[in-house]
């Protein structure tokens, strides 16, 4: 089992229960988180969703790089972005707010799930970063087009050409994550204190809220999606990422 839900009345909460493997997303396991988002799109009793990882490491490590080993040539790349990117796409279209609780690092395609959510909220030792470049890749599952949204294009080009990796406080700072937790505070205290406001609303309300959204993805997000998910095509096919991926795996023997 890859994901867990763990749903009261008025809130979903996913869990992507893979904390051997660093949370990393397969192929499987994006399709059963779209799948999920699905299900629940027409329950009208949720306020909000909440998606995090299993275990304190991470909230998800990326994609799994074992379970791509597969996907070669670029028509194959763009093939797995756009598929991906269904997934993350049932995530933003959920009608009631998503919160990723940051219970650990996200990671690559990990950071672009965070930031298809609505709100981000992390442990006081989470990280997040777009460390694509890392193994000479772009963003491919929307990820690069939110970043640009949440911190400006100045901000996510420095991220994403940087590779950098930003702590909690850094990625408070900057807009990129909604709240914090405490050094002697738990995730789940901090998430408990910043959702008891949004616990008050009325389903229907907080619905309301979350379709005010739809007029900021706008007719332009599919071609900006397009360019990104060639770009990542094409950099996927080039023989600089199989060399950062070997490197990579070998280091995980």
């Amino acid at each position: 089992m890859t994901l867990k839900i763990e749903s009261q009345k008025d809130v979903l909460r996913v869990v992507i229960d893979k904390e051997g493997k660093r949370n990393a997303l397969s192929r499987a396991t994006l399709d059963k988180i779209r799948q999920i988002f699905i299900d629940h799109a027409e329950n009208t009793d949720l306020r909000f969703a909440i998606l995090t990882g299993a275990g304190k490491k991470c909230f998800a490590a990326g994609g799994d790089l074992k379970d791509l080993m597969s996907v070669r040539g670029e028509a194959a790349a763009v093939s797995m972005a756009r598929h991906a990117k269904r997934a993350l796409a049932a995530v933003r279209s959920f009608p009631v707010p998503v919160i990723a609780a940051l219970n650990g690092d996200a990671l690559g395609g990990g950071a672009e799930l965070a930031v298809a959510c609505d709100m981000r909220i992390a442990a006081a030792h989470a990280r997040i970063g777009f460390i694509q470049g890392r193994l000479a890749i772009s963003s491919a599952w929307g990820g690069g087009v939110d970043l640009m949204r949440l911190v400006g294009p100045a901000k996510a080009l420095q991220f994403l050409s940087r590779s950098e990796m930003l702590n909690a406080p850094q990625a408070l700072a900057c807009g990129l994550i909604n709240d914090a937790a405490r050094e002697e505070e738990t995730l789940e205290q901090a998430l408990e204190q910043f959702t008891a406001p949004m616990r008050q609303q009325a389903p229907q309300v907080m619905r309301a809220f979350k379709a005010l959204g739809a007029y900021e993805r706008g007719r332009g997000r599919e071609a900006i999606d397009e360019i990104e998910t060639t770009r990542f095509g094409q950099t996927w096919a080039h023989p600089d990422h199989d060399a950062a991926t070997e490197c990579v795996l070998k280091k995980m023997e």
